[in-house]
């Protein structure tokens, strides 16, 4: 919190690239930009690109505690699989909020009052509200009214009291937006390439948020207000058309002195998908293969879970002559999780690529894993020679292999890792801006044999989704769920479904068309007659008689894939407990599984105990806990108790008795 400030406008100086040139003219001294000089249009595109960072990495973290992604990383990992919640998860949110965003969004909003730039003023409030309600969500109390002042030891406010001021400034953000600017205020079009400066979609924008952050309340009887809600989602997006995202690129290998990612690509992708640790998971792979126990693959499935190149054949020039796609299968945590029992919460491993052929030699000292290990690769195909309990063997040139002697490992290749490619993180300049698949080497590249043709939320090309037509739809239908109209909620749940497919289409056409798909066929748009049959299959609720809540979360859930929301929604509804309200479980197998360590985190003894579950993150060790005990402790004496972990945020309780009793 000391000194984190005005680290955005050095970028304005430092980073030139072609989609985004225009955002960067020079400030009045270009050789000595300070707080006063740099210009209100220049400092909102880079506001609008590092909130991206902060949300990237808080929609993924928080996809691993919801079981969307499985994750390697031993930080990530504990909320993916482990449940021993890891104190290493708490810095980059804040750290990315509060350093990059923050105390610029503060600054923007004090000179554009100045100077009467209304809109601007209102675009600080909107960010003000989408971060410090993140910091909220995550964290439960935070500095706020304190935040980004100069004060090197903030005192940190209470959940209500951080609800209630996002709310007010959404609400004032409504009223500036609708203001005409003073004369000589630079139009909101100079600097936002969120929105391109269209007013009507930053207020739909304010009234959706508005919206999702009331629904949030569903626990408080007495702050919850069903028709409060259907107002706002009446003012707030009403298409597709309306729908607010940042666009990704891949047109620079330019990257941040902050953080070190690329400046112009998607904010998912910087950590979901940068590198080599994520994979889908099974609970996930499940819902998009077998919703509703349908055995109905929906047709965005092959655009979500990534495949990779296998049984490849290369001709006399070393490059592929034919290969079949491999797509990836789920990584079990929630359920038996046989293959992570075997080799450890952390052990899938990364494929490599054979440059020649490879021998590796197994030892197998179990008779019985011995012989299904012989039954597995022969079924395969490969070949191999059996010597007692050895079994070499040969992964010929052009294969995606495990270079691991370890058996248990050996079949990692059927889970495919999320990854993809931009122009500064694939060190290889030969690959095109256009072709954003991973190549496990450069000799793969060379090869044309693709490794992972990644996920569609989550490459570098991918829209970030700031708020999006199908989440309004899927919140109307919750609010009418709980009013007991079946009827409206199922109108709104189909429309939810068809929102999200027809967002996905149309972002799959712009990839064809822009060459995407020469090398990677999961860009391409879906079947429309698939779209169709899954529509009408047993995957999708068919009347409003049969609907159910679980029915339009699990649709919800697939269709915001890496949100933080989805985590939200979770807690809304006690994950997996079935104890809210008459609604039954809404996110069945979402459960402990049996590489459970988090004893000490999560010490709620049965599903129904609140404290079971991940419900926050600690606060980051060294900012609130190291520099600011005095005040933190002051607020919450638990903050560095083991088990803050699964203490409630103040939406998560019922009642302010409950909330403020935690506190105690």
């Amino acid at each position: 919190m000391k000194n984190l400030k005005y680290i955005i406008i050095g970028c304005v100086l430092v980073i030139s690239f072609a989609s985004c040139k225009k955002w960067l003219d020079v400030n009045t001294d270009p050789d000595n930009p300070n707080n006063q000089s740099v210009l209100i249009q220049n400092r909102l595109p880079w506001i609008e690109h590092f909130y991206m960072y902060s949300a990237g990495v808080a929609n993924y973290r928080t996809a691993c505690q919801a079981g969307v992604y499985y994750a390697i990383a031993a930080t990530q990992n504990t909320f993916s699989t482990t449940w021993q919640c890891s104190n290493g998860n708490s810095t980059t949110p804040y750290q990315t909020w509060f350093v990059a965003v923050s105390s610029n969004v503060i600054d923007m909003y004090n000179k554009a009052e100045k100077q009467g730039a209304y809109h601007y003023m209102a675009a600080a409030d909107v960010y003000h509200a989408l971060g410090f309600m993140q910091m909220l969500d995550i964290y439960g109390e935070m500095p706020y009214t304190e935040a980004a002042t100069g004060n090197p030891s903030p005192k940190p406010d209470d959940g209500k009291t951080i609800y209630n001021g996002c709310m007010a400034k959404l609400n004032e953000a409504i009223s500036l937006f609708s203001k005409t600017q003073e004369p000589g205020a630079p139009a909101l079009s100079a600097g936002d390439y969120m929105n391109n400066g269209d007013v009507s979609k930053w207020i739909k924008l304010c009234w959706g948020l508005k919206a999702r952050y009331m629904l949030k309340l569903s626990k408080k009887s007495d702050l919850y207000n069903a028709d409060s809600i259907l107002y706002c989602l009446s003012q707030g997006p009403q298409s597709n058309a309306d729908n607010t995202v940042v666009p990704g690129f891949n047109n620079s290998t330019v990257t941040d002195f902050l953080i070190q990612d690329p400046v112009v690509t998607n904010g998912n992708f910087n950590y979901a998908a940068y590198g080599s640790n994520q994979r889908i998971s099974q609970y996930f792979y499940n819902l998009l293969t077998n919703m509703r126990g349908s055995g109905v693959t929906d047709p965005r499935m092959s655009k979500i879970v990534p495949a990779a190149m296998s049984n490849v054949k290369l001709d006399a020039n070393h490059h592929v002559a034919s290969y079949t796609w491999n797509r990836s299968i789920g990584v079990d945590s929630y359920g038996p999780s046989t293959r992570l029992l075997k080799g450890g919460a952390t052990s899938i491993t990364t494929a490599t690529y054979a440059t020649a052929n490879k021998d590796i030699k197994y030892t197998i000292a179990d008779a019985t894993d011995l012989a299904n290990f012989i039954a597995s690769i022969t079924a395969a195909g490969k070949t191999f020679v059996v010597d007692g309990n050895n079994v070499t063997v040969t992964y010929p040139a052009g294969s995606i292999y495990i270079n691991n002697t370890n058996y248990v490992r050996a079949g990692d290749t059927v889970y495919v890792n999320l990854r993809s490619s931009a122009l500064a993180t694939s060190g290889n300049p030969d690959q095109p801006p256009t072709d954003v698949s991973w190549y496990p080497s450069i000799d793969a590249f060379n090869a044309g044999v693709v490794g992972s043709t990644g996920s569609f939320q989550v490459r570098p090309v991918s829209d970030q989704e700031i708020l999006t037509y199908h989440e309004m739809c899927f919140i109307k239908a919750e609010v009418y769920m709980r009013q007991g109209d079946a009827g409206n909620a199922y109108t709104a749940y189909m429309a939810g479904i068809q929102a999200n497919l027809d967002m996905m289409q149309t972002k799959l056409n712009e990839w064809q068309g822009a060459g995407y798909t020469a090398t990677n066929p999961d860009m391409a748009p879906m079947n429309p007659d698939d779209i169709s049959a899954y529509l009408l299959s047993d995957a999708v609720c068919q009347s409003a008689g049969t609907l159910t809540m679980s029915d339009i979360m699990l649709q919800k859930y697939l269709a915001m894939g890496c949100s933080i929301e989805n985590w939200n929604d979770m807690r809304r509804f006690d994950f997996s407990a079935g104890d809210v309200g008459s609604f039954g479980v809404v996110y069945p197998g979402y459960q402990r599984g049996p590489l459970f360590t988090g004893q000490t985190q999560l010490t709620g003894g049965s599903p129904t105990d609140p404290r079971y579950w991940m419900r926050r993150w600690a606060l980051p060790p060294t900012y609130e806990i190291n520099y600011n005990s005095i005040n933190t402790l002051a607020l919450n004496p638990h903050a560095i108790d083991p088990n803050i972990w699964s203490m409630p945020v103040w939406w998560d309780c019922a009642t302010d008795d409950e909330y403020y009793g935690y506190l105690k």
